[in-house]
């Protein structure tokens, strides 16, 4: 059920009830002081006044982006999102209602993702009130609810998607750690669900920390140094390779050694070697001097 009734509220009717009582009750009043045979009349304008001091009762000011939310005797009367001064009926019992945009930090949580390994994530989750009467009176308290359902559409999200992949062949799969926006987008949509119930809109809501809880964190850094050390060296091995037979041909072109088989073995060992090593090569000098 969708209530989105604005309860249109009068002040110049609230002044004009004011009139009604407060100027007889003044005039009254002054009469009875006046002529002392119509004293009878001092307690009427004493009511009258009491009438008015009631009146006063409706009056009350909303503040930009505040509503009001009236009752009388239990029954939802309307919802009044106008600002500054108004009025309503003083029997109505008044709850006041923040329309302003609020944040919501769910807490650093441990959970499994779709791999079974333990992360730690927390999320911002930006939302505002948008039905009042749901908000009010389909739910105990709105803003525990706000929270109990983010952290329950965390959960969910964090068990739906793995972590980080180290598999190379499995690049369309989206990740928690790469994929930021295309998560963050369905964890949006899996809040606002669940706040749908209690007219709450969902602003934005994104992941703003997540890591390896602490028991695998450790091997969890072992494995990607190993990943990115691996892919390093293969993009190394590709470039030595390339160099080696770019030198290989200029050699052979230029005519400026004749190479057999075995000495082509021998630079093309070499040639890895000082490509690929990780510390800088120590040339060694070969000379054929004869001794005798």
């Amino acid at each position: 059920m969708k209530e989105f009734e604005n309860k249109k509220v009068s002040l110049v009717k609230g002044f004009v009830w004011l009139a009604v009582f407060l100027i007889p009750a003044i005039a009254l009043f002054v009469i009875s002081l006046i002529f002392e045979n119509l004293a009878f009349l001092s307690p009427i304008s004493v009511v009258l006044f009491l009438c008015a001091l009631f009146v006063c009762v409706g009056f009350f000011t909303n503040q930009p982006n505040e509503a009001k939310v009236f009752t009388l005797f239990g029954k939802y009367k309307g919802t009044c999102r106008a600002q500054g001064l108004n009025w309503c009926n003083p029997f109505y019992f008044k709850r006041k209602m923040s329309l302003r945009k609020r944040n919501f930090n769910v807490d650093k949580i441990k959970v499994n993702d779709a791999l079974g390994n333990p992360i730690e994530i927390s999320a911002v989750v930006v939302w505002a009130v948008e039905d009042t009467y749901q908000a009010c009176f389909d739910v105990e308290n709105y803003e525990t609810y706000v929270e109990t359902q983010s952290e329950s559409a965390l959960r969910e999200l964090a068990g739906m998607y793995p972590y980080d992949l180290f598999d190379d062949t499995s690049e369309n799969v989206v990740t928690l750690r790469d994929n930021n926006e295309e998560v963050n987008k369905n964890l949006q949509a899996s809040v606002q669900k669940r706040l749908d119930k209690v007219g709450v809109e969902v602003l934005e809501a994104r992941i703003n920390h997540i890591a390896y809880a602490q028991e695998i964190a450790a091997a969890m850094l072992q494995r990607q140094q190993a990943s990115a050390i691996i892919a390093a060296r293969k993009i190394i091995v590709e470039g030595a390779v390339s160099m080696v037979e770019m030198a290989l041909n200029d050699l052979k072109k230029k005519n400026i050694v004749t190479l057999t088989d075995k000495s082509k073995a021998e630079i093309v060992g070499n040639l890895l070697i000082v490509l690929c090593g990780d510390k800088n090569a120590q040339p060694v000098i070969t000379t054929n001097k004869d001794l005798s």
